[in-house]
């Protein structure tokens, strides 16, 4: 996840877990996204569109850091123009950041490195690197018109009221079963393309996220599913619903990051963070 996210512990009977995952507090702007064609031409605007086809084919574009088969997009919606679903845009003017899992102040790179390490499973960017560099210029372009400093609405994910009841896995299985397996699969392994990449991206296992991913954690996972899933459909599940699936497909072997112990090390690390 790209966005600093102000998480606020919540206790559900039987089960703690951290919701009100908006952004931290900063003026607030429309989401509004620049048209294909409003790209700059010459070599900034080749750096531009060569990180829009590594957020969109990640695996492809930036093969030797991804160590899974998931894209940016996968997460980051419509090549992060999506609100509720990590966007991009406007990204560009609220780094550097204070980030309390490292206790760090992060720039942006940092935090794009933070998905290459956890989200994608595999290894940073090169700071000074021609992804890296493709990447910066895409989000700064996405951010046209955002005055630095503020907050696009839809920054992050959508903030989601507490279920009714503990989130229960066993009944988020059934609920995967009937909404979720027809594209990611019964096994959680998503859909292969001709090429050995995803169509639809794994949800667990070896291709998917890891433990150190911000979407290893239920109560985003939770948002994520309620704000956008089943794709087209978002809103379509119940909170409950969504609650007691991400319950279900974030506790299911994938990946681990070997660095979690190391994260929040001023502690308040949040309850369903994964170790």
């Amino acid at each position: 996840m790209l966005q600093r996210q102000a998480v606020a512990a919540l206790i559900v009977p039987g089960f703690v877990v951290a919701v009100g995952i908006a952004a931290a507090a900063q003026p607030v702007v429309p989401l509004t996204v620049p048209a294909l064609k409003s790209m700059p031409a010459g070599p900034l605007g080749e750096d531009v569109r060569l990180g829009r086809t590594i957020v969109v084919s990640t695996k492809t574009a930036a093969r030797a850091y991804v160590g899974n088969g998931l894209d940016c997009t996968s997460c980051h919606l419509n090549a992060g123009t999506v609100a509720y679903a990590a966007p991009l845009v406007g990204l560009w003017g609220v780094f550097p950041e204070y980030e309390a899992r490292s206790d760090r102040v992060e720039t942006l790179a940092d935090r794009i490195n933070d998905c290459f390490v956890r989200s994608m499973n595999g290894r940073p960017l090169p700071v000074d690197g021609r992804e890296m560099r493709a990447l910066l210029a895409y989000t700064a372009w996405l951010s046209t018109g955002v005055p630095t400093g503020s907050s696009v609405e839809g920054r992050g994910f959508a903030n989601l009221a507490a279920p009714a009841r503990r989130p229960d896995a066993d009944r988020g299985k059934a609920v995967y079963a009937q909404q979720c397996a027809a594209c990611h699969g019964a096994d959680g392994g998503g859909v292969h393309t001709a090429d050995g990449t995803f169509a639809i991206p794994p949800l667990w296992g070896p291709e998917s996220f890891n433990t150190g991913a911000g979407m290893a954690r239920a109560s985003i996972a939770a948002a994520f599913v309620h704000a956008k899933m089943p794709l087209g459909r978002g809103g379509s599940l119940s909170v409950q619903d969504a609650w007691d699936v991400a319950a279900f497909f974030t506790e299911q072997p994938r990946p681990a990051f070997a660095q979690t112990a190391k994260d929040w090390p001023r502690g308040g690390r949040p309850p369903d963070a994964r170790n």
